[in-house]
């Protein structure tokens, strides 16, 4: 897919990944919808960093797990652009959930924002992503989704549902659509790490070294350009899944 004109939109896009995501494919030629929740500071930056490099920015607050707001949302992404041709489900939360202790609620949430909000998202954009014939939706999942999180259990079987649903979606939304979804390692240290796990962290993958947001945002552009890619997991982890690096474990 040639990104120029055609029109994205990216959950969670305001921050961390998804920001780093919403720039790569504004570069790339893209138009871009910026979805936040709670962070709209962050999303006027990047909506202005997105006009700044030439192309035109949405920025739509939404909860990607009430699906009469994604279908607003949505809806709000055709009367601007005319189109949608790229979805990246890249909202998530972090939160530990030590077992037994998980909470009903915090399994809500995390399911409610990852796997419901990828699914909802998936089915609302589905017929403008198949309308011209060369969809893509890219789902970001993580290594938790091969090898469970100790003490996030909530979030690491929302990320294996978010994995199975990228498969699912690839069968069913063939051949307009092509799915696949990323598993970034480590990249951004998540807001409840120490320093000492951080510096962890970075010795846990073969490369023995932290990555990048922009990383993880190349790797999107590429499986939004790759028009005989589907239904993959691309790791983008330095190796880590090799290693089996529970994060959680140390």
């Amino acid at each position: 897919m040639d990104l120029h004109g055609k029109a994205a939109l990216i959950t969670g896009g305001a921050t961390r990944v998804g920001r780093a995501i919403s720039l790569a494919l504004a570069a790339a030629g893209a138009d871009v919808v910026v979805n936040y929740n709670s962070s709209a500071t962050e999303a006027l930056r990047t909506e202005a960093d997105i006009v700044a490099l030439g192309r035109q920015a949405l920025l739509y607050k939404a909860d990607v797990s009430q699906a009469e707001q994604v279908q607003a949302m949505v809806d709000a992404a055709i009367v601007r652009f005319g189109r949608l041709d790229v979805l990246v489900n890249s909202a998530s939360i972090w939160r530990g959930t030590p077992w037994p202790e998980a909470s009903e609620a915090d399994w809500d949430l995390l399911h409610g924002v990852a796997a419901k909000g990828t699914f909802l998202c998936s089915q609302v954009a589905a017929p403008h992503l198949m309308a011209h014939g060369d969809g893509a939706i890219i789902n970001i999942t993580d290594l938790s989704a091969l090898v469970p999180f100790r003490g996030y259990i909530a979030h690491s079987a929302a990320k294996a549902a978010v994995l199975n649903l990228t498969y699912a979606l690839a069968a069913e939304m063939a051949p307009a659509v092509r799915v696949n979804a990323i598993a970034p390692g480590a990249v951004l240290p998540p807001p409840d790490f120490t320093p000492e796990m951080t510096a962890a962290a970075a010795k846990m993958n073969l490369l023995r070294r932290w990555g990048s947001a922009e990383n993880i945002a190349s790797a999107a552009v590429f499986l939004a350009q790759s028009d005989f890619i589907t239904g993959i997991l691309l790791p983008v982890d330095g190796g880590e899944r090799l290693v089996r690096a529970d994060w959680g474990n140390e």
